[in-house]
C-alpha cells in the first residue's frame, strides 16, 4: 500500500472522542417528506416562512443565481465543512438529514480529514416542537472544551435551515471555546465553492469582533516587520510562496491564505495592507475585509500580462514607488516568458470548472500558445475576476459566469476541442465522443499557477492528454455502439426489443406536452 499524499498538517488534527452527539447506527429516524436541496423553490418557500428570509436575502445578493434554483455540483455544504475541517483545533458539528450528513462525511473523508464530524440527528417531532435546538445546544455545551478546541462550527443543512432551526441564538462562547452557527442549504448556496466563504466569512465577522474588543493572540510565527497581503482563496500549496517571493523586491510580505488553518491566523490576515482576491467569489469574506479598512484587489500573478498588472496594481495599493515595482517585475517578468515559450501548448481547450480559479487558468493556457474559446464558471461575475474577464475577451474568449452543466457540454459538443477540461460529467461526455478530456479540480487545481512555477506548470500534462487523441479515437471505434441506448446494462443475448411499448409511450408524454401547453394558453 503506497503512503497518502499530504499537503499539510491537517491530517495531524486530533479526532473528537467521545459521544459528543455523533450519530450512532441507532439513531432515530429522520423524516423530511421527501424534500431536500434538489426541492428548489419548495425548500426556500418553506425557509422564508420560518423566519429565514433573511438569511436567503443575504445569499441572492452575494451569490446570484444562475439558470438554475438548485446546485449542479455535490452538496454545497462539503465547502464549509472543508474550510472547518482543515483547520486546527476546530470541530463541526452538521445539523441536517441522516442521508446528507452521510454523503458528507463520505466526501469529506474521501478527501484526507482525519477526525470526527459530530452529528445531531432529529426526527419530525424533534423538528417541529424545537427540541432539535435544545439538542443542538447541549451538544456545544458538552463540546465546549477549551483544551481541545478553539471553536465550533454547528452547520444547518436543508431541513433543519428550511424549518428556521435558529443558530443565531446559540451562545458565542462557551467556557471560552467559540460557537460559530452558518445555514448552508443547497437552495441558497449554488455551489460549494461559494459556501467555503460563508464559513470563512463567519469567521473573520468573528475574529473581527474580537480585535474591536481588545488585545488578540498574536501569529505562531510573530508579527511582520513588513506590510502583508492576505490572500484570499484557496490554492496549491506552493502557490504563496511563490508570491511571497514576488512580493520581497516590493518591501511586501504574503499573509496568511483565507480559509486559514487555524483561528488566530484570521487576526493576521486581518492585520494586513491589502487582500488579493486571487478567487473572486469570496464575496462575504471581502464585506468584512472592507469593514476593516482593508482595500481588495482581483486577478492574481498568473502568466506575462497577468503577473505584469497585478504587480502594478499592488504596487499602486500600497503607494509604492514606481522602481521597487519594476524591482520585481524585471526578476520575475524574464523568467515567467522563458518557461512559457519553454513548454508551449499547441491545441484548441475548452475550460469549465467550479472552483473559482477557471478564467486564471484560461489566461495562463493562452500565454502557453492554447487557443481557448470558451471558458465556463459556475461561480458569478464579480468585480475581482472583471480584469481577467476582460483580458480574455480581449483575446476572443467567450466567458459564460454561472455557467450550466448544459452550457459547458453544449460548447464542447459545439468547438469540438483538442482537449475538453472541466467537471467530472463535461470530462465523460467529452470522452463518449472521443474527445481527451481532464478533470480539472483533480488534475488542474493541483498544481502551481503563479509567477514563474505556474507558467511551465499545466504545459506537461495538457499535451499528454491533447496527445492521447489518437488513442480515444481507436477505443472509441472499437466499443462503438457498446453500452448506449438498447444495449446498455449486460446481456447474454440481444435484448428484447418492444418498440410498441416505447410508441405507447411516446404518445403519453405527447399527450401531457400538448396538456401543459394549453394549460399555459389559458
Amino acid at each position: 500500500m503506497t503512503e497518502e499524499i499530504r499537503y499539510d498538517t491537517a491530517a495531524e488534527a486530533e479526532v473528537i472522542e467521545g459521544d459528543a452527539r455523533v450519530h450512532a447506527p441507532d439513531a432515530a429516524p429522520v423524516i423530511t417528506d421527501g424534500l431536500g436541496c434538489h426541492s428548489g423553490s419548495e425548500m426556500k418557500k418553506a425557509a422564508e416562512l420560518s423566519g429565514n428570509s433573511g438569511i436567503l436575502e443575504q445569499y441572492a445578493r452575494d451569490y446570484p443565481q444562475g439558470p438554475h434554483d438548485k446546485p449542479q455540483s455535490m452538496c454545497p455544504a462539503f465547502g464549509s465543512m472543508r474550510v472547518g475541517m482543515r483547520m486546527r483545533r476546530v470541530a463541526t458539528v452538521l445539523s441536517g438529514s441522516a442521508c446528507c450528513v452521510y454523503g458528507l462525511t463520505f466526501v469529506t473523508h474521501f478527501y484526507g480529514a482525519r477526525r470526527s464530524v459530530g452529528y445531531v440527528p432529529f426526527n419530525s417531532e424533534t423538528l417541529v416542537t424545537g427540541k432539535l435546538f435544545e439538542d443542538i445546544r447541549d451538544s456545544v455545551h458538552e463540546m465546549a472544551d477549551p483544551d481541545r478546541f478553539d471553536a465550533i462550527v454547528v452547520t444547518n443543512l436543508c431541513v433543519p435551515t428550511a424549518s428556521g432551526v435558529p443558530l443565531r441564538l446559540l451562545p458565542s462562547e462557551i467556557n471560552g471555546v467559540r460557537i460559530v452557527g452558518i445555514d448552508v442549504p443547497g437552495f441558497g448556496i449554488p455551489t460549494h465553492a461559494e459556501a467555503k466563504d460563508v464559513l470563512a466569512g463567519a469567521m473573520l465577522n468573528y475574529a473581527r469582533a474580537e480585535i474591536e474588543a481588545g488585545p488578540v493572540a498574536a501569529p505562531v510565527g510573530g508579527k511582520s516587520d513588513r506590510p502583508t497581503v492576505t490572500l484570499l482563496g484557496e490554492m496549491f500549496p506552493a502557490d504563496p510562496m511563490i508570491i511571497g517571493q514576488m512580493l520581497a523586491p516590493m518591501g511586501l510580505a504574503a499573509g496568511p491564505v483565507v480559509p486559514c488553518r487555524e483561528w488566530r491566523e484570521l487576526y493576521a490576515a486581518l492585520d494586513c495592507g491589502a487582500v488579493a482576491a486571487i478567487h473572486p467569489f469570496y464575496t462575504a469574506a471581502v464585506r468584512e475585509f472592507e469593514a476593516a479598512g482593508r482595500p481588495v484587489l482581483g486577478s492574481a500573478p498568473v502568466g506575462y500580462d497577468g503577473t505584469a498588472a497585478w504587480l502594478s496594481a499592488l504596487g499602486d495599493t500600497f503607494g509604492l514607488a514606481a522602481d521597487k515595482v519594476a524591482a520585481s517585475q524585471n526578476a520575475f517578468l524574464p523568467a515567467i516568458k522563458g518557461a512559457l515559450a519553454g513548454m508551449p501548448i499547441n491545441g484548441t481547450i475548452t475550460l469549465s470548472g467550479y472552483e473559482g480559479s477557471e478564467l486564471l487558468v484560461a489566461r495562463l493556457l493562452i500565454e502557453s500558445g492554447a487557443n481557448v474559446p470558451y471558458v465556463g464558471t459556475a461561480c458569478a461575475k464579480s468585480p475581482w475576476s472583471a480584469a481577467d474577464a476582460e483580458w480574455l475577451a480581449a483575446k476572443g474568449v467567450k466567458v459564460k459566469f454561472r455557467a450550466s452543466l448544459e452550457d459547458d457540454c453544449a460548447a464542447m459538443e459545439a468547438i469540438k476541442p483538442d482537449l475538453a477540461i472541466g467537471t467530472t460529467p463535461v470530462v465523460q461526455k467529452a470522452k463518449e465522443l472521443g474527445i481527451p478530456g481532464l478533470y480539472f479540480t483533480n488534475l488542474i487545481s493541483a498544481r502551481p499557477l503563479m509567477g514563474p512555477a505556474g507558467a511551465g506548470s499545466l504545459a506537461q500534462v495538457v499535451n499528454a492528454a491533447i496527445a492521447n487523441k489518437g488513442r480515444m479515437d481507436k477505443m472509441k471505434a472499437f466499443f462503438e455502439g457498446v453500452g448506449e441506448g438498447d444495449t446498455a446494462g449486460v446481456w447474454e443475448g440481444d435484448p428484447n426489443l418492444r418498440p410498441d411499448f416505447r410508441a405507447a409511450h411516446q404518445k403519453k408524454l405527447d399527450k401531457q406536452a400538448r396538456a401543459a401547453k394549453a394549460q399555459e394558453m389559458i
